[in-house]
């Protein structure tokens, strides 16, 4: 068999003729699975970073009453246009540091 019959693997050689944002979006007939919150900005002190408080409302399992439970989300701010007592809706991603593994996707409600 010559060397030109093999067939070439898939995606083989078209390596730059991709979309800039190809390797973002999920692929075709597949629901994105990040997961979506929204919260208040309670810090931006750092640098492209804003830190998020989210309220969770859930169903006390033995007492049926309804709590509240909250999380400080690290979130990537790049353009860094976040304020305190902004509302904001943040999404999962991939690690960025230590602690930030959310980014701002944006803002919902600008503090007044």
């Amino acid at each position: 068999m010559s060397q030109d019959a093999l067939p070439t693997p898939s995606g083989a050689g078209d390596a730059g003729t991709g979309s800039a944002d190809a390797g973002r979006s999920p692929a075709p007939g597949r629901p994105n699975r990040r997961k979506v919150r929204e919260g208040v900005v309670v810090s931006n002190a750092m640098d492209k970073t804003a830190v998020v408080l989210v309220v969770e409302r859930v169903r006390h399992r033995r007492y049926n009453k309804i709590v509240q439970r909250t999380k400080r989300l690290y979130a990537h701010d790049a353009a860094n246009d976040t304020n305190v007592g902004d509302r904001v809706r943040v999404m999962e991603t991939r690690p960025l540091s230590k602690t930030k593994r959310w980014r701002v996707l944006e803002v919902v409600e600008r503090a007044r």
